[in-house]
């Protein structure tokens, strides 16, 4: 009897060393998504949109700071980025060295609560944990502003809690986006309002998909939101079932393209279509994903109508 017990326990600690293991190379395995979302209008088009989120970069992180080089090579039309660029204090360098050549194509972001404070080790259980409102904020800064100084610099548009517009190629495209809702921080009264109706195309940006965000952008009229912060879930069932958002997002729409709200259609007023990164990064201290690689994605946005 004894001898089976420990043989049972010998088979379980081995289990559960090969389920870390692969569970720590899924978080190194990038790839790069590419999805169609008709929005456009007729004869517009089409715009390649590169979202990327999440990066939670750290200078160490080689394989994928030389993968994120290699997007340049996608050209893409504009490049979204909705924050967690930074997961060390002197990571901003390794970014902007990773970006390179995307930082030369039209660009907007905003920030997440991972690019204003440094990362801690922390209890990974909790995050599969019903929100419990604790937001780690008592921890040391990150050089938020020296990234944002650099993107704005390239001549990307800061989207914290603002709205602009930027003209690619033939495209007016109007903008809205907000502080990290993560931690508080959007100020949707200062984006409220009819979205612009005079242009070819209307984004809502913000870095978490919070329903308050999602609802308000919606219903002023913007084409589509654009939001990371939930990782798809990062530690999913067999065929990649997110159990949490961390966020009031529901988790079947924790990565991927949708509408919102979930039950609309296209063309219904006060919907959208909304698109979340699961990202490419994780904490450094819990470097582990499960049925959800790390990703960036390449939007082609069509007219509306097409297939």
């Amino acid at each position: 009897m004894a001898r089976r017990a420990a043989g049972a326990g010998v088979a379980a600690v081995t289990a559960g060393a090969a389920v870390t293991a692969y569970a720590a190379l899924e978080a190194r395995r990038y790839v790069l998504r590419e999805v169609t979302v008709p929005v456009l209008p007729a004869g517009a088009g089409p715009l390649r949109v590169l979202h990327l989120s999440d990066l939670h970069l750290t200078p160490g992180q080689r394989h994928k700071q030389e993968w994120l080089a290699g997007l340049a090579r996608l050209e893409p039309d504009l490049v979204v980025d909705t924050g967690d660029n930074l997961a060390h204090r002197d990571a901003v360098p390794y970014v902007l060295e990773s970006l390179g050549a995307l930082l030369d194509r039209p660009g907007v972001f905003v920030h997440g609560s991972n690019d204003y404070f440094e990362p801690r080790l922390r209890n990974p259980v909790k995050y599969l944990l019903p929100d419990d409102g604790t937001r780690h904020t008592d921890v040391p800064p990150l050089p938020w502003r020296d990234l944002s100084a650099a993107f704005t610099g390239a001549g990307w548009l800061d989207l914290t809690n603002r709205t602009a517009s930027l003209t690619v190629g033939d495209l007016a495209i109007s903008f809205a986006g907000v502080d990290d809702p993560h931690l508080g921080y959007d100020r949707l009264d200062a984006v409220a309002g009819p979205a612009d109706a005079t242009a070819d195309l209307r984004l809502g940006v913000a870095h978490a998909p919070y329903l308050r965000v999602l609802d308000q952008m919606a219903a002023d009229g913007y084409d589509a939101l654009l939001a990371g912060h939930t990782h798809g879930g990062q530690v999913c069932l067999p065929g990649g079932r997110a159990l949490t958002t961390n966020c009031d997002l529901d988790p079947e729409r924790a990565r991927g393209l949708h509408r919102h709200p979930a039950d609309s259609a296209a063309g219904d007023p006060g919907s959208a279509w909304l698109h979340v990164s699961a990202g490419l990064g994780t904490s450094p201290y819990a470097r582990i994903r499960t049925a959800c690689r790390p990703e960036a994605t390449l939007l082609t946005l069509v007219p509306a109508g097409c297939p």
